[in-house]
Protein backbone atom coordinates (compact mmCIF):
# COMPACT_ATOMS: atom_id res chain seq x y z
CA UNK A 1 0.00 0.00 0.00
CA UNK A 2 1.32 3.33 -1.20
CA UNK A 3 1.65 6.48 1.30
CA UNK A 4 0.45 9.46 -1.21
CA UNK A 5 0.99 12.84 -0.25
CA UNK A 6 -1.81 15.42 -0.95
CA UNK A 7 -0.94 18.75 -3.23
CA UNK A 8 -4.14 20.96 -2.93
CA UNK A 9 -4.30 23.71 -4.66
CA UNK A 10 -6.02 27.10 -4.37
CA UNK A 11 -5.22 30.87 -5.55
CA UNK A 12 -1.38 29.52 -6.31
CA UNK A 13 -1.00 27.59 -3.24
CA UNK A 14 -0.99 24.56 -1.52
CA UNK A 15 -3.78 23.90 1.07
CA UNK A 16 -5.59 21.65 3.00
CA UNK A 17 -9.25 22.60 3.50
CA UNK A 18 -11.65 20.89 6.41
CA UNK A 19 -14.68 19.14 5.24
CA UNK A 20 -13.33 20.82 1.64
CA UNK A 21 -15.18 23.98 3.17
CA UNK A 22 -12.89 27.14 0.47
CA UNK A 23 -13.18 29.61 3.93
CA UNK A 24 -11.25 26.94 5.65
CA UNK A 25 -8.05 26.95 3.80
CA UNK A 26 -4.82 26.74 5.57
CA UNK A 27 -2.08 27.64 4.05
CA UNK A 28 1.25 25.29 4.04
CA UNK A 29 3.31 26.36 0.77
CA UNK A 30 3.13 29.23 -1.40
CA UNK A 31 5.68 27.19 -3.69
CA UNK A 32 3.75 23.75 -4.42
CA UNK A 33 6.04 22.29 -7.17
CA UNK A 34 8.65 22.84 -4.52
CA UNK A 35 6.53 20.84 -2.54
CA UNK A 36 6.12 18.15 -5.10
CA UNK A 37 9.71 17.83 -5.10
CA UNK A 38 9.80 17.60 -1.37
CA UNK A 39 7.81 14.59 -1.26
CA UNK A 40 9.77 12.72 -4.05
CA UNK A 41 13.01 13.54 -2.42
CA UNK A 42 11.85 11.63 0.92
CA UNK A 43 10.54 8.90 -1.35
CA UNK A 44 7.01 9.33 -2.38
CA UNK A 45 6.48 6.93 -4.96
CA UNK A 46 3.08 8.41 -6.69
CA UNK A 47 1.12 12.35 -5.57
CA UNK A 48 -2.84 13.68 -5.36
CA UNK A 49 -2.83 16.46 -6.76
CA UNK A 50 -6.46 18.24 -6.60
CA UNK A 51 -7.18 22.04 -8.25
CA UNK A 52 -9.93 23.05 -5.60
CA UNK A 53 -10.34 25.96 -7.67
CA UNK A 54 -11.01 24.01 -10.59
CA UNK A 55 -13.21 22.07 -8.75
CA UNK A 56 -15.57 24.85 -7.86
CA UNK A 57 -15.07 26.29 -11.37
CA UNK A 58 -15.89 22.96 -13.44
CA UNK A 59 -12.89 23.85 -15.34
CA UNK A 60 -8.68 23.82 -14.95
CA UNK A 61 -7.57 27.16 -12.97
CA UNK A 62 -4.20 25.58 -12.45
CA UNK A 63 -3.24 23.86 -15.08
CA UNK A 64 0.01 25.53 -15.52
CA UNK A 65 0.63 25.37 -11.92
CA UNK A 66 -0.01 20.94 -12.46
CA UNK A 67 2.10 21.26 -15.42
CA UNK A 68 5.26 22.37 -13.01
CA UNK A 69 4.03 20.27 -10.48
CA UNK A 70 3.98 17.54 -13.02
CA UNK A 71 7.64 18.36 -14.26
CA UNK A 72 9.03 18.42 -10.54
CA UNK A 73 7.88 15.35 -9.73
CA UNK A 74 9.90 13.94 -12.63
CA UNK A 75 9.91 9.78 -13.29
CA UNK A 76 7.13 9.93 -9.84
CA UNK A 77 3.74 9.35 -11.46
CA UNK A 78 1.04 12.55 -10.67
CA UNK A 79 -2.44 12.51 -10.50
CA UNK A 80 -4.84 15.31 -10.67
CA UNK A 81 -8.51 15.92 -10.35
CA UNK A 82 -10.48 19.11 -9.98
CA UNK A 83 -12.53 20.18 -13.03
CA UNK A 84 -12.13 17.13 -15.01
CA UNK A 85 -15.17 17.26 -16.65
CA UNK A 86 -14.43 16.94 -20.76
CA UNK A 87 -11.88 15.30 -23.06
CA UNK A 88 -10.12 17.50 -23.78
CA UNK A 89 -9.73 18.60 -20.03
CA UNK A 90 -7.97 15.01 -19.32
CA UNK A 91 -5.90 15.08 -22.65
CA UNK A 92 -4.60 18.79 -21.54
CA UNK A 93 -3.50 17.04 -18.71
CA UNK A 94 -1.45 14.17 -20.50
CA UNK A 95 0.13 15.84 -22.59
CA UNK A 96 2.02 17.90 -19.47
CA UNK A 97 2.99 15.02 -18.16
CA UNK A 98 0.33 14.05 -15.59
CA UNK A 99 0.22 10.25 -15.41
CA UNK A 100 -3.67 9.63 -14.45
CA UNK A 101 -6.76 12.14 -14.20
CA UNK A 102 -9.50 12.01 -11.32
CA UNK A 103 -13.20 12.50 -12.41
CA UNK A 104 -16.01 12.70 -9.99
CA UNK A 105 -19.07 15.05 -10.80
CA UNK A 106 -19.07 14.40 -14.43
CA UNK A 107 -18.89 10.92 -14.11
CA UNK A 108 -21.35 10.76 -11.22
CA UNK A 109 -23.97 12.84 -13.43
CA UNK A 110 -23.00 11.07 -16.53
CA UNK A 111 -21.87 7.94 -16.20
CA UNK A 112 -21.68 8.01 -20.08
CA UNK A 113 -18.36 10.65 -20.08
CA UNK A 114 -17.51 8.16 -17.67
CA UNK A 115 -17.69 5.42 -20.24
CA UNK A 116 -15.99 7.82 -23.07
CA UNK A 117 -13.45 8.75 -21.06
CA UNK A 118 -11.86 5.26 -19.89
CA UNK A 119 -11.98 3.96 -23.26
CA UNK A 120 -10.22 6.74 -24.89
CA UNK A 121 -7.76 6.99 -22.07
CA UNK A 122 -7.70 2.81 -20.93
CA UNK A 123 -6.25 2.70 -17.72
CA UNK A 124 -5.47 6.19 -16.96
CA UNK A 125 -8.30 7.57 -15.45
CA UNK A 126 -9.39 7.88 -11.77
CA UNK A 127 -13.05 7.94 -10.68
CA UNK A 128 -13.38 10.30 -7.49
CA UNK A 129 -15.93 8.97 -5.26
CA UNK A 130 -16.53 11.54 -2.37
CA UNK A 131 -19.08 10.68 0.61
CA UNK A 132 -20.81 11.96 3.30
CA UNK A 133 -22.53 9.86 4.95
CA UNK A 134 -22.51 6.86 2.42
CA UNK A 135 -24.12 9.80 -0.31
CA UNK A 136 -22.25 10.75 -2.95
CA UNK A 137 -21.31 14.61 -3.21
CA UNK A 138 -20.07 16.51 -6.34
CA UNK A 139 -19.55 20.01 -7.49
CA UNK A 140 -16.56 20.25 -5.25
CA UNK A 141 -18.44 18.80 -2.30
CA UNK A 142 -21.21 21.45 -2.50
CA UNK A 143 -23.80 18.94 -3.58
CA UNK A 144 -25.12 16.06 -1.97
CA UNK A 145 -26.90 13.49 -4.00
CA UNK A 146 -29.37 10.93 -3.20
CA UNK A 147 -26.51 8.11 -5.00
CA UNK A 148 -25.16 5.94 -2.92
CA UNK A 149 -21.48 5.17 -2.80
CA UNK A 150 -21.34 1.51 -2.34
CA UNK A 151 -23.84 0.99 -5.45
CA UNK A 152 -22.35 3.36 -7.27
CA UNK A 153 -19.26 1.55 -6.81
CA UNK A 154 -20.71 -1.74 -7.73
CA UNK A 155 -22.26 -1.21 -10.40
CA UNK A 156 -19.01 0.11 -12.48
CA UNK A 157 -17.99 -1.10 -15.93
CA UNK A 158 -15.41 1.17 -16.80
CA UNK A 159 -11.55 0.68 -17.87
CA UNK A 160 -10.44 2.68 -14.16
CA UNK A 161 -6.63 2.89 -12.92
CA UNK A 162 -8.40 3.27 -9.70
CA UNK A 163 -11.12 5.20 -7.15
CA UNK A 164 -10.27 7.40 -4.57
CA UNK A 165 -12.65 6.92 -2.45
CA UNK A 166 -12.81 9.82 0.29
CA UNK A 167 -15.14 10.34 3.32
CA UNK A 168 -16.14 13.85 3.17
CA UNK A 169 -17.20 14.31 7.03
CA UNK A 170 -13.53 13.51 7.88
CA UNK A 171 -11.69 15.31 5.36
CA UNK A 172 -9.14 17.22 6.58
CA UNK A 173 -9.97 16.92 9.97
CA UNK A 174 -7.59 14.25 11.50
CA UNK A 175 -10.26 12.62 13.05
CA UNK A 176 -8.90 9.05 11.32
CA UNK A 177 -9.92 7.33 8.50
CA UNK A 178 -12.83 5.54 7.39
CA UNK A 179 -11.93 1.69 7.47
CA UNK A 180 -15.65 0.64 7.88
CA UNK A 181 -16.60 2.68 4.70
CA UNK A 182 -13.21 2.26 2.44
CA UNK A 183 -13.83 -1.74 3.09
CA UNK A 184 -17.47 -1.70 2.08
CA UNK A 185 -15.94 0.12 -1.37
CA UNK A 186 -13.22 -1.99 -1.91
CA UNK A 187 -15.14 -5.20 -1.65
CA UNK A 188 -18.16 -3.46 -4.22
CA UNK A 189 -15.46 -2.55 -6.90
CA UNK A 190 -13.48 -3.94 -9.45
CA UNK A 191 -10.90 -1.74 -9.58
CA UNK A 192 -7.92 -0.57 -7.09
CA UNK A 193 -9.03 1.20 -4.02
CA UNK A 194 -7.20 4.79 -2.75
CA UNK A 195 -8.63 5.59 0.56
CA UNK A 196 -8.65 9.26 1.52
CA UNK A 197 -10.11 11.02 4.09
CA UNK A 198 -9.16 11.66 7.82
CA UNK A 199 -5.75 9.90 8.34
CA UNK A 200 -4.03 11.16 11.44
CA UNK A 201 -1.63 8.68 12.14
CA UNK A 202 0.78 5.67 11.30
CA UNK A 203 -2.56 3.74 13.66
CA UNK A 204 -5.11 4.67 10.36
CA UNK A 205 -2.52 2.85 7.78
CA UNK A 206 -2.18 -0.23 10.30
CA UNK A 207 -5.67 -0.45 10.66
CA UNK A 208 -6.23 -0.23 6.76
CA UNK A 209 -3.20 -2.99 6.00
CA UNK A 210 -5.65 -4.96 8.73
CA UNK A 211 -8.44 -5.40 6.16
CA UNK A 212 -6.17 -7.86 4.56
CA UNK A 213 -6.31 -6.86 0.58
CA UNK A 214 -3.12 -6.83 -1.65
CA UNK A 215 -2.30 -3.58 -3.90
CA UNK A 216 -4.78 -5.06 -5.96
CA UNK A 217 -7.82 -3.89 -4.30
CA UNK A 218 -5.95 -1.43 -1.57
CA UNK A 219 -3.53 0.97 -3.81
CA UNK A 220 -2.54 3.32 -1.57
CA UNK A 221 -3.80 6.00 1.26
CA UNK A 222 -3.61 9.90 0.72
CA UNK A 223 -2.96 11.96 3.33
CA UNK A 224 -2.82 15.92 3.43
CA UNK A 225 -3.27 17.64 6.79
CA UNK A 226 -1.38 14.75 8.96
CA UNK A 227 1.52 15.10 6.89
CA UNK A 228 1.16 18.76 6.91
CA UNK A 229 0.57 19.00 10.99
CA UNK A 230 2.71 16.52 11.73
CA UNK A 231 1.12 13.90 12.97
CA UNK A 232 2.09 11.53 10.63
CA UNK A 233 5.53 11.30 9.75
CA UNK A 234 5.80 10.24 5.93
CA UNK A 235 9.52 8.51 6.44
CA UNK A 236 8.84 6.84 9.38
CA UNK A 237 5.28 5.45 7.56
CA UNK A 238 6.82 4.76 4.39
CA UNK A 239 9.44 2.57 5.83
CA UNK A 240 6.59 1.03 8.01
CA UNK A 241 4.34 -0.18 4.99
CA UNK A 242 7.61 -1.13 3.52
CA UNK A 243 8.24 -3.25 6.29
CA UNK A 244 11.19 -2.11 6.61
CA UNK A 245 10.51 -1.01 10.56
CA UNK A 246 6.98 -2.78 11.79
CA UNK A 247 7.37 -1.54 15.31
CA UNK A 248 3.58 -0.22 17.04
CA UNK A 249 2.44 2.64 15.29
CA UNK A 250 -0.11 3.14 17.78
Amino acid sequence: MLLIPAIDLKGGQCVQLRQGIMDSATVYSTDPAGMARHWVDAGARRLHVVDLDGAFAGRPVNHDLVRRIAKSAGSVPVQVGGGVRDLETARAYFDVGVSQVITGTAAIEDPEFLEALSKTFPGRIVLGLDARDGRLATRGWATLNEVDAVAFAGALDAELFAIVYTDVGRDGMLAGVNVAATKRIALAANVPIIASGGIRSLGDLRALEGLGFGSDRLLGAISGSALYEGTLDFVAARRWLEGRDRTDPS
